[in-house]
């Protein structure tokens, strides 16, 4: 088969894989394009970046013996079968990272909102004086305080303030 290294020349890479590596390869690659479609779906840049490579490593799943971790869809592509889109292990994978995600996102920008706040606050407060901590280090104090706080209390001592600003 072609498959050439297109300008640089390079010759076709063969590697070997066993049956569990070929697995493991297809568990990355499905969370890979999980993780780039996320909550865009497969018409974005990203998703289309890769969409040829994830078609080869899943049409490739047969002859490494993983023929039970692909199907082919109705318009003709190939997707990960149930066995592999829901192996637990995948699910975990995916659960974990979506939990990471949520609390580093929420700490990031509640950070963000009560940094601005006391930044315009001091400048009211204290006009001319010494100049504060850098950002980074009065954000980390404040990213810090929300971890101790969520780490104790996870969600219960969140409020949402409805129509304003508290």
């Amino acid at each position: 088969g072609g498959g050439g290294g297109g300008a640089q020349g390079w010759a076709a890479m063969k590697a070997a894989f066993t049956a569990k590596e070929y697995r493991q390869l297809l568990e990355l690659m499905h969370l890979g394009m999980w993780t780039v479609t996320g909550y865009q779906g497969e018409d974005t840049a990203a998703a289309k970046r890769y969409y040829a490579l994830d078609q080869k490593l899943l049409q490739l799943a047969t002859e490494a013996g993983c023929a039970d971790l692909v199907e082919k869809h109705t318009d003709g592509s190939l997707q990960p079968a149930p066995k592999l889109s829901e192996d637990e292990r995948v699910r975990e994978i995916q659960s974990e990272f979506q939990n990471d995600v949520f609390w580093h996102e929420i700490v990031t920008r509640l950070a963000d909102r009560d940094h601005a706040g006391e930044h315009v606050k001091r400048a009211m407060d204290t006009p001319g004086v010494e100049p504060p901590p850098s950002r980074d280090d009065q954000l980390k104090k404040i990213e810090d305080r929300y971890w101790a706080e969520f780490e104790k209390h996870d969600l219960a001592n969140i409020v949402l303030l409805r129509g304003g600003r508290g």
